[in-house]
């Protein structure tokens, strides 16, 4: 495994970070336990998950499985950077009573002790906001955050799915707050099909020091082979990447990619996570794998070096929008 600092922070972090969002949902606890067991032996140690995840009616049943994972053995969670994310209601119902969600100080308190519960540990590495909220105030969450850090419940905050804007103000408050480090990283939808985070969010994240983790780094199956899938075996894409597919042009471009890809004798899967490894900012892709095999597959991403012609193929074929103001004024 290789490792690097996350943003400007002191912190190594694996190239590859465990998503967790298909533990409960998708794989059991036994089957998610040796997932995590596999990743540690390969070297991955950070680890992301998010209070909501386990969804509906089991909403923080994720946070749990990693709970009782880290419960097995102090060194597990020695060992990992565990990431978990605040913002989202936690009702079962989806009817939040007021305060239950979002960023206010009051909430921020609460969810942060209920999450170090499930996930039975005293601290949480780095605590992120799953999302903006438009309406507290920067001075407030920060408040709130200095708190934790105080009492030594997180050591690092970051933000997830914020625009550039957002990460420029939180950090630019924080500055003048002082004593605050301010966002150390950003979570964004990120990948060879969807690239407008290269127009304002990593720039900004670039230079305010935050680490890039791009999260759906195959863009919900699309770009792992989707339609080789479907020729050879008869397995139809779901989901977003079935709802891609209907549309001609994208189903153009991906046929093209998979071909591109086949000439060069690499996977598609692999070869999308490798490519977000090259790109400038990333800190590391979020892989979900629901069994171990997935795994496997994105952990021999981490090896895989693209060649000049190949990326440049890749570029022609899903070009990105442009740097910022051109790719939009001029």
């Amino acid at each position: 495994m290789k490792y690097t600092q996350l943003g400007r922070t002191g912190l190594k972090v694996s190239r590859l970070v465990l998503g967790t969002m298909n533990f409960g949902p998708q794989t059991d606890e036994a089957d998610s336990h040796a997932i995590m067991d596999a990743a540690l032996d390969a070297g991955i140690n950070f680890f992301d998950t998010a209070n909501v995840y386990g969804w509906g009616e089991n909403k923080g049943r994720t946070e749990e499985i990693i709970g009782n994972w880290f419960a097995k053995s102090p060194v597990h969670r020695d060992k990992v950077v565990l990431a978990t994310k605040v913002y989202g209601n936690m009702a079962a119902d989806g009817d939040a009573w007021p305060n239950h969600d979002k960023l206010s100080a009051l909430n921020i308190r609460r969810a942060v002790d209920a999450s170090l519960k499930r996930l039975q540990t005293d601290y949480i590495d780095v605590y992120q906001f799953h999302h903006v909220d438009r309406r507290t105030p920067f001075e407030e969450i920060w408040q709130a955050i200095d708190t934790l850090v105080t009492q030594g419940k997180i050591l690092y905050v970051g933000s997830s799915n914020f625009p550039g804007y957002k990460i420029a103000q939180a950090n630019e408050i924080a500055a003048r707050r002082g004593g605050t480090i301010g966002l150390v990283s950003e979570q964004c939808l990120y990948n060879l099909a969807e690239r407008r985070a290269e127009m304002e969010v990593i720039p900004a994240a670039q230079e305010y020091g935050l680490g890039v983790i791009p999260w759906s780094p195959l863009q919900g199956g699309l770009l792992g082979g989707v339609i080789r899938k479907e020729v050879e075996g008869g397995r139809r894409a779901g989901g977003r990447a079935a709802d891609s597919l209907a549309n001609t042009t994208i189903r153009a471009q991906v046929q093209a990619y998979e071909d591109l890809l086949d000439k060069h004798g690499v996977e598609p899967g692999e070869a999308a996570l490798a490519w977000l490894l090259t790109r400038p900012g990333v800190t590391g892709p979020i892989v979900g794998p629901r069994t171990a095999g997935q795994l496997d597959s994105a952990l021999r991403a981490v090896e895989l070096e693209l060649g000049t012609e190949l990326l440049a193929g890749l570029d022609e074929i899903f070009p990105g929008p442009g740097p910022s103001p051109e790719a939009f004024a001029w």
